[in-house]
């Protein structure tokens, strides 16, 4: 193989590869952005899932302060009432 055909065939294999490449760089991005972009989705759905939670829990305890300070009330009539409260 003499200097000419080596130049060229180096030529053709680097044309190949930048063509390939590129869409292979393009594809291998395209993925990640979707990547990222369900993991934000799944981020802000847990998030959501905690902030209902938390709003559940501080209910909660807002009825277990009012029980407590309530000095006029029957503590175990309004346990009772409130756990029936729960199952409706």
């Amino acid at each position: 193989m003499d200097a000419d055909n080596l130049v060229r065939a180096i030529a053709a294999f680097l044309i190949i590869f930048l063509i390939f490449g590129r869409s292979t760089i393009r594809l291998l991005l395209e993925h990640r952005q979707k990547r990222m972009e369900l993991d934000a989705r799944m981020t802000a759905e847990k998030a959501a899932q905690y902030a209902a939670h938390t709003e559940r829990l501080e209910q909660r305890v807002r009825v277990l302060e009012r029980i407590v300070t309530d000095k006029g009330i029957d503590v175990a009539d309004e346990i009772e009432r409130l756990r029936d409260e729960r199952v409706n």
